[in-house]
């Protein structure tokens, strides 16, 4: 079964309009591991929007399933994550002023770069993940990197899929049997809801995690966060 990492961005994101502790993260992350999620994630950035880096302390010693660390490896960054020893790193190439994640890294004119960073975070006993794109040349790359997996940018298949375009499929299927095939686990994440997961769990071989946030939180405004982390569950068996 495809495991399933909630990403609690925005949970910090209605905290934080308020200044206040409500909702409090830490006990967010508690209930939606005992709801059954397998994963937390979290993605801070520089200004600290929504994720505080003081969130990453916090959230350590009670995340008892897998926690993830997302984000663009600036120094800032690379010393949180060695100090937290999370289970698993993953890296976007985000800009200081990026709303959100909007492409998957250059693994070709970023090589050597990623090389040292991974390099650091595998000593440290830190599994590795690339955000990318379904480019075959930079998956390719990403393996001489020596990252564990790759997390596919799923932003173009979400929009296709929802005009009915199930074919926008293909490039995504291609990269992970490519992927896999190189000896990279596969992940994936963005844009992904109870609308479209089912129909890309089924179809990505070797499918191991998916990382949900904004629409997991979204849906849960109606149908409830127990509710919605089991029907995710459910679509992903």
């Amino acid at each position: 079964m495809t495991k399933l990492s909630v990403n609690i961005n925005k949970i910090a994101t209605l905290r934080n309009s308020r200044g206040s502790d409500t909702p409090n993260l830490v006990q967010t992350a508690i209930d939606i591991q005992e709801f059954g999620a397998q994963g937390i994630t979290v993605h801070p950035r520089p200004d600290e929007r929504h994720i505080k880096y003081q969130d990453v302390y916090d959230l350590k010693p009670i995340v008892s399933t897998e926690y993830n660390i997302e984000g663009n490896p600036i120094p800032k960054f690379v010393d949180l994550v060695l100090a937290n020893k999370p289970t698993q790193v993953t890296l976007v190439p985000d800009t200081i002023d990026t709303l959100t994640s909007n492409a998957g890294w250059d693994t070709i004119t970023h090589l050597d770069f990623l090389t040292d960073v991974v390099t650091e975070f595998k000593r440290n006993n830190i599994r590795t993940s690339i955000f990318m794109n379904t480019d075959l040349a930079r998956i390719e790359a990403t393996a001489k990197i020596g990252a564990d997996r790759i997390e596919l940018y799923t932003e173009d298949f979400a929009s296709q899929y929802k005009k009915g375009y199930k074919k926008a499929i293909n490039p995504y299927i291609e990269s992970a049997l490519f992927a896999h095939n190189l000896g990279l686990g596969i992940n994936a994440g963005h844009d992904l809801n109870l609308d479209n997961i089912a129909f890309f769990a089924d179809n990505i071989p070797n499918l191991l995690e998916v990382s949900i946030g904004h629409a997991l939180i979204s849906e849960s405004l109606y149908l409830g966060l127990h509710n919605v982390i089991n029907m995710y569950l459910y679509r992903l068996k």
